[in-house]
């Protein structure tokens, strides 16, 4: 499948965005079977890489060309139009609405999902759940204009229950700073909501920029399960 824009494609879990008008190849033995360590750590990072593989696999066929022409490079001003944006995520509920931004990079990841034709998510067995929240604990990220995430923090709070902090720094002081200059806050919400409406209402606050929430965006998801092998999810039919 030849691309005729970027691809998006998250590899061993450490990520990485790919922005190719040629195709791209995953190495030849992709298929082989991996040999989980008994660390849970290592589990878990096995059968991310087992469902990248699988989504390359059924998304981009073209193994052999890498070898032969290298990746060239591009971007969105080159390349608004996607053929497919392959992504993680830390959070999939049952409907594939997605929670995405436990690194910070959650604007950008959704402008990129947003330009594809086709998004697919890859993920371990770890990040899948029923509901959000069962298994991503730290909150829906927002990210927001610095001068705003008081008055933001404190209205959803009261809009939509639980809270929002504002995520700080580890290795160094003050609030994390995205690549867009902006802060992050944490919604730590107390029970299920529409996500589609939730994710609308917040937007519309004054100072948010983007949410964390993926709602309708992914049309397939695979996952890396403990015993080596794949499962695939589709959105459900309406």
């Amino acid at each position: 499948m030849t691309l005729q824009g970027w691809v998006s494609f998250k590899k061993h879990a450490a990520g990485f965005v790919c922005l190719a008008s040629r195709r791209l190849v995953v190495p030849n033995n992709y298929k082989h079977v991996c040999l989980f360590s008994q660390s849970a750590a290592n589990m878990a990072e096995e059968a991310k890489k087992l469902a990248a593989y699988a989504a390359v696999d059924n998304h981009i066929q073209a193994r052999q060309l890498i070898l032969q022409h290298g990746l060239t490079l591009s971007d969105l001003d080159r390349h608004p139009e996607l053929d497919v944006a392959i992504d993680g995520a830390d959070e999939v509920d049952k409907d594939l609405t997605l929670i995405k931004g436990g690194g910070g990079c959650l604007t950008q990841e959704k402008i990129v999902a947003g330009c594809a034709k086709h998004f697919v998510v890859i993920a371990d067995y770890r990040k899948d759940s029923k509901a959000l929240g069962q298994q991503w604990k730290k909150g829906v990220p927002i990210e927001v204009v610095p001068m705003a995430h008081v008055p933001v923090s404190r209205t959803i709070a009261k809009r939509f229950g639980g809270e929002a902090n504002l995520r700080m720094a580890v290795s160094k002081a003050g609030p994390v700073v995205t690549d867009n200059s902006n802060f992050i806050l944490d919604w730590k919400f107390e029970h299920a909501q529409n996500w589609k409406e939730v994710n609308t209402a917040i937007k519309m606050v004054p100072g948010v920029v983007e949410t964390g929430l993926f709602v309708g965006m992914a049309e397939r998801a695979y996952f890396g399960m403990e015993d080596g092998s794949v499962q695939v999810r589709d959105p459900p039919v309406n």
